[in-house]
């Protein structure tokens, strides 16, 4: 038929297979001619019953989302799919690797679905902003039931064929050849003389559906969506299928589909998924990458037992080094607990708890990290024990074997100086939990090597982080910006806002939590300490730490938590604290609004982005996005703060940093050149480069 489509036969079975690596989306060179392929065999006297399979690594793993938002070239999935259903002959979709949003949609469209072991399945757009546009709402509660398929649905996350094959979402799952199995199940369907129904006509699992139950879950799950709209849209649609006539409920999908791809959240979360691939290139493909056989950590507390989970988690044999056996004999217990969590919750089996901790070697003696391929270093932040240890490392580190630090602030150029191999030295920020949190900052300093800077960026990927590469400075671009954005903290408390009104503002726009909140959570001492290194102060949060108030570890912070809990409550020390500090600068109170707050806190955030880009510190704007997304809890649903700055506009920014800036001198309102430039032509690209 084409280049993307062919058409074999086995006996009476015609297979079309679907070919356009890597992971055969749906684009319209493939749409085109499986839409020929379908209407003539369905025609076709001798063909008794066909078979969809997909050539390479995966069946048909999504849509081409590069089309999303521009005209649609026809066919469309759905029409290909309206096909499928009026073929009076058995169709089978034959799933193997991954079957993803329109890959899923477009098997359902065939009476029944075959799946090798290894297969997952799943309609993850709700990830993109979207719902399921070919019909997915409508036909996957017809198979799995609708509170099935609303989870599936609003989260997003695909299942594995045995799950699938539990629910009704698959006919059979085989072992070996998928395709033969494949054709051999047709064969039976058509020889069995068994009855075979369009999805679409099956409505049994919808008769008698609990409404209750179902708004019940549905309102759960708007709770989880904080301020996304595709949640929503996903549970309304599925919804539909339940309570409306199918081709009505189908019809409502689509208009919902059209309104989510035209507004701002979902391209801010497609922008973002091109982003962090985007975000992971790094020039010269055909650098060699250097083998990473074991990893050695050192330090064994919060920061440094997570980073060696993250490997152990990647399957990476890890060595933990500590200065003593009580410290290591701690750590090694705290990880161990960590993984009992993880199995209480369900999310961790007993076996793979033992496997994981079986890949741990604890030690004390730098002479064991000879073997390691790479070595982290999660120490204290201070320049000065970094450098020591890295001398260590100098003297036992085997040749080519890359050393990192975790530092999240401290110049890398100066701590690969204390070495004799700087081509070997890379930074590896990672966030805590270093286990959990996503994002890696992989630093590139001034003599790192290509293979040792792609090796990092290989392995982030490997363990399932979010890799983002970045220059030199003061907390390199996360942790830049996180001072630029609170700056104004404390001029705002003491002008007349309170810990909780600016924590609101955060929360209402998006935010996970609030500056005064993550301070808490985090530890206020860890800013101070870095105050400190700098010659700076913060008369609030200072003196908080001066009276051992350094948070949630406390017991209080900018808020109290109170028999250990985790919930913070208003303060009135604190509060008091805040109106003796102002009087003492003589300011007098005032009632601050939501836009002062955002415009005194993200503005000069977005601005230091600009200044980071001037600075080539970040390659693209849309890496500082994947950075403050994975890293900070930027909403998902913004894009990222240089793309909200956008939305945002970026002659408003500028006209309110200039007000600000007129106000009150400070250097962060200062506007830097490339936001000048950003706001004449509408993008960064444009300028960045």
């Amino acid at each position: 038929m084409s280049n993307f489509v062919s058409v074999t036969r086995e006996g009476g079975v015609a297979v079309v297979t679907i070919d356009n690596p890597p992971v055969n989306a749906l684009s319209f060179h493939v749409r085109e001619p499986l839409m020929q392929a379908l209407v003539l065999l369905r025609d076709e006297p001798d063909v008794a019953a066909i078979v969809i399979a997909c050539a390479g690594r995966t069946f048909v793993a999504g849509a081409d989302i590069t089309e999303f938002g521009k005209p649609v070239q026809q066919p469309d999935l759905r029409a290909i799919i309206a096909v499928l259903e009026t073929i009076a002959k058995p169709t089978v979709a034959a799933i193997h690797g991954t079957a993803l949003g329109g890959g899923l949609e477009l098997a359902l469209g065939c009476h029944f679905r075959v799946a090798d072991t290894g297969a997952r399945l799943g309609l993850p757009e709700v990830k993109l902003g979207l719902l399921p546009g070919g019909g997915g709402t409508v036909r996957l509660p017809r198979l799995v039931g609708p509170l099935k398929a609303l989870n599936m649905i609003v989260s997003g996350t695909p299942i594995d064929a045995a799950e699938a094959l539990a629910a009704g979402l698959v006919d059979a799952v085989f072992d070996g050849d998928l395709v033969a199995q494949a054709v051999r199940f047709a064969s039976e369907m058509v020889t069995g003389g068994e009855p075979f129904t369009p999805v679409c006509d099956r409505n049994d699992r919808l008769a008698g559906a609990d409404l209750a139950a179902f708004d019940k879950q549905a309102a759960e799950l708007a709770k989880k969506a904080r301020g996304l709209e595709a949640p929503i849209a996903c549970a309304q649609s599925v919804r539909n299928a339940i309570t409306l006539p199918f081709d009505e409920a189908l019809a409502v999908e689509r208009e919902l589909f059209v309104k989510l791809v035209g507004g701002d959240q979902s391209r801010a979360q497609r922008h973002l998924f091109f982003a962090e691939r985007e975000a992971a290139k790094i020039p010269g493909k055909d650098i060699v990458r250097r083998r990473i056989a074991r990893v050695g950590v050192i330090g064994a507390g919060t920061m440094g037992g997570g980073i060696a989970m993250a490997f152990a988690n990647g399957g990476y044999p890890v060595t933990l080094l500590e200065t003593s056996r009580e410290a290591l004999e701690r750590g090694l217990a705290t990880i161990e607990k960590n993984y009992a969590v993880s199995v209480a919750r369900g999310s961790l089996s007993e076996d793979a708890k033992r496997q994981r901790l079986d890949l741990f070697k604890g030690s004390t003696d730098y002479g064991d990290l000879a073997d390691c391929d790479l070595i982290i270093e999660a120490v204290f932040e201070e320049m000065a024990v970094k450098r020591e240890v890295f001398g260590r490392l100098d003297a036992v580190a085997k040749s080519r074997a890359i050393l990192a630090t975790n530092t999240s602030y401290l110049d890398v150029n100066e701590i690969a100086a204390s070495t004799s191999r700087p081509q070997d030295v890379v930074g590896m920020h990672f966030f805590s939990p270093a286990n959990v949190m996503k994002l890696l900052e992989i630093v590139r300093a001034e003599r790192t090597a290509p293979d040792a800077l792609a090796t990092a960026v290989e392995l982030a990927r490997r363990i399932g982080k979010v890799p983002v590469v970045v220059g030199v400075c003061h907390g390199f671009v996360g942790n830049r910006m996180l001072a630029a954005r609170g700056s104004e903290s404390e001029a705002l408390l003491l002008e007349g806002a309170t810990p909780q009104q600016i924590d609101q503002v955060f929360t209402d726009f998006g935010w996970p939590m609030g500056p005064f909140q993550m301070g808490d959570l985090a530890g206020l001492d860890i800013g101070w300490r870095n105050r400190k290194a700098r010659g700076q102060t913060a008369a609030i949060a200072d003196t908080l730490c001066e009276q051992g108030h350094f948070g949630q570890k406390t017991g209080s912070g900018f808020y109290r938590y109170e028999n250990g809990s985790r919930t913070p409550a208003p303060n009135p020390e604190v509060e008091a604290l805040i109106r003796d500090k102002a009087a003492e600068k003589g300011i007098a109170p005032r009632a601050i609004g939501t836009e002062e707050i955002i415009e005194r806190t993200l503005y000069p955030m977005i601005n230091e982005g600009a200044k980071i880009l001037e600075e080539k510190i970040a390659a693209r704007a849309s890496d500082i996005d994947v950075v403050w997304v994975n890293g900070y809890g930027f909403p998902v649903g913004k894009g990222g703060p240089m793309f909200w700055a956008g939305l945002e506009g970026g002659d408003k920014i500028i006209g309110r940093l200039d007000h600000w800036h007129e106000r009150t001198g400070k250097d962060i309102f200062r506007v830097a050149p490339l936001l000048r430039q950003m706001a004449a032509s509408g993008s960064w690209e444009d300028v960045a480069s």
